[in-house]
């Protein structure tokens, strides 16, 4: 039967329309149309005046409801990070693995392939941020399971049959032929924790690196005679950038620069959650260290930032609190833009033929309804 989702403001590309509706019929949506052109046979759900925006999509998500991807790397602890992320709006995510041995990045594609197959909610794909890393930029990730890419992690991490791979690593640690190739698997490659220059990085975007991951954060920075990761990611148009807006990891001045040099089209919204979102335990282990959160971000004992309690719906409300940044724009870096960089063509979006990935989010910005490919769950 068709459904429609009534009184709501519904955020099409870049507007915000009053007195329309949503068709959706299974797990697509039908069409947006003027609330008196519903058919009077569909289902009506009441929004209440509520905002309704496409479902928010989190590129960079290692943990959740109490449990890490990295420790535990199944479909059971996929669908587990993605209940815990939908309450804040997530409908689309890719489960992030951290630095690890191979053993645990074959085990982590082999279980979202799975979760993929048994239909579990949300998932789009895999994040392996690691181990193709530059030690001197390493952050919380174990510097002992870094490694060179070669034939045998290309294998590892091209391995998905379903969904979309997204790899981080250190272009001035490989070569722009190898990039080449993984692009040419069909993996989006990103660079991070980095100590690239910008010539390098330029050369890796040439080969078809795409991405640089939590811009920022992890990379080399830029100099007025070194441009850097940073520079070459604000420069260079065919990039896109993930940006963790929490408050700790960059400054809003910082994250202001980024968005005014790149725009919205370019710019997206991730959390780089770890288990403590959606979970009253607010402390946990990672590879050994002992992490805890203050101030939504999460840290070990030396001071180390070790990922954020960051969920979407927090980095969208955010992101809106900067100057210049509507929270349409905010919003568009959480769904249309994320989707664009995985060539998703069919989310992100409100719009005949897209999948019906949806949140519903009152004033303050809080979701209170998700619809993931139409199927819905209160909040």
């Amino acid at each position: 039967m068709m459904r429609a989702l009534i009184n709501a403001d519904v955020l099409v590309d870049r507007d915000l329309l009053s007195g329309h509706a949503v068709l959706i019929d299974d797990d697509r949506i039908v069409a947006v149309v003027v609330a008196a052109d519903v058919p009077r046979d569909a289902e009506r759900t009441d929004l209440s005046g509520l905002t309704l925006a496409p479902g928010l999509i989190d590129i960079q998500v290692n943990g959740g409801g109490g449990v890490l991807f990295n420790d535990v790397p199944t479909v059971d602890t996929i669908a587990r990070i993605g209940a815990a992320h939908r309450a804040f709006g997530t409908t689309g995510f890719l489960p992030t693995l951290i630095s690890d041995d191979l053993a645990v990045v074959r085990a982590g594609v082999a279980a979202v392939d799975a979760a993929i197959a048994a239909g579990v909610p949300g998932v789009l794909g895999i994040h392996i941020e690691g181990p193709f890393l530059n030690a001197e930029r390493k952050g919380i990730h174990d510097p002992a399971r870094m490694r060179t890419l070669d034939d045998t992690g290309v294998a590892a991490v091209t391995a998905l049959t379903r969904g979309r791979t997204l790899v981080t690593l250190a272009p001035e640690l490989t070569t722009p032929a190898m990039i080449a190739r993984l692009v040419a698997a069909g993996v989006t490659v990103a660079a991070g924790h980095t100590n690239a220059t910008f010539e390098q990085v330029m050369a890796a975007a040439d080969a078809g690196l795409t991405g640089l991951t939590h811009l920022y954060n992890a990379m080399s920075p830029l100099a007025s005679r070194g441009p850097g990761a940073v520079g070459a990611a604000l420069v260079d148009g065919r990039l896109w950038c993930s940006i963790i807006v929490d408050g700790q990891h960059v400054h809003p001045a910082a994250v202001q620069l980024a968005i005014r040099t790149k725009g919205v089209d370019r710019m997206m919204l991730v959390t780089d959650a770890m288990p403590s979102v959606g979970s009253v335990t607010k402390s946990f282990v990672l590879q050994g260290h002992d992490i805890t959160v203050r101030d939504g971000a999460c840290y070990n004992d030396d001071g180390t930032l070790a990922g954020s309690d960051l969920d979407m719906a927090q980095a969208v409300r955010n992101a809106a609190r900067i100057d210049g940044v509507t929270q349409v724009d905010a919003l568009r870096m959480a769904s249309a833009t994320p989707a664009a960089f995985l060539g998703l063509a069919d989310r992100g979006r409100i719009a005949a033929g897209a999948i019906a990935d949806l949140v519903a989010i009152d004033s303050h910005g809080v979701p209170q309804q998700t619809w993931i490919a139409g199927a819905t769950e209160p909040r």
